[in-house]
This record gives C-alpha cells, structure tokens and sequence, in this order.
C-alpha cells in the first residue's frame, strides 16, 4: 500500500527554525527521487527541494540555503527530513513529499508550516 505521511509543521516565529519529516512507505519510493513540494494559499503547488536515491540535492532558489534535505532508505520505504531555517513568511505553507519529478496521484496530507512576522 502506498502511503505518503508528513509530519513536523507548526507555528512559528520568523527567523526561526523547523525539521519537517516524511514517511513515505512503499518499495516504489526506495529507489525514487523525491521531492518537497508546498502550496501556500491561492499558489499553485511548487518544488521546494529535490533528493536522489544517492543523496545529491537540488533547492528551488526561494529556499537555497535555508534548506537541507536528507534520505533514509530502508527496504520497502523511504524516510526524508527537510530542516528549514531562517525562516519567512513566505515560506508559509502545507508541505508535501512525493516521488520527482511526476508526483504520484496520492498525496499525503501534508504538514502546514505558518511564519508569523
């Protein structure tokens, strides 16, 4: 069965910190690219960060810097965190992980992440 679970958002201060994470549970994703992806309110959804099965990172230019994602491979699931800091406003969001860079139908439920200013 496939499941995406986020977990890790909350309110917080801007400037400040948070550690989102993502249990991703399927052998489909063991091997997969997977991304973040967030979609603030009245946004289309976008690409926050990208991870390959070796690791190698891409950040979108919104959050280069203030990001690290990382993986933890395990049989039949993968495991990401994306420790976000410095946060701002804009980063204001419900955040997702999914496969990269075509998205499974599924969605998890996401995690949502306020700043407030």
């Amino acid at each position: 069965q496939v499941q995406l679970v986020e977990s890790g958002g909350g309110l917080v201060q801007a400037g400040g910190s948070l550690t989102l994470s993502c249990a991703a549970s399927s052998s489909i994703f063991s091997l997969s690219t997977m991304g973040w992806y967030r979609q603030a309110p009245g946004k289309q959804r976008e690409m926050v960060a990208i991870i390959n099965g070796r690791g190698d990172t891409v950040y979108a230019e919104s959050v280069m810097g203030r990001v690290t994602v990382s993986r933890d491979n395990a049989k039949n699931s993968v495991y990401l965190q994306m420790k976000m800091n410095n946060l701002t406003s804009e980063d204001t969001a419900v955040y997702y992980c999914n496969t990269y860079p075509n998205p499974r139908g599924h969605w998890g439920q996401g995690t949502q992440v306020t700043v407030s200013s």
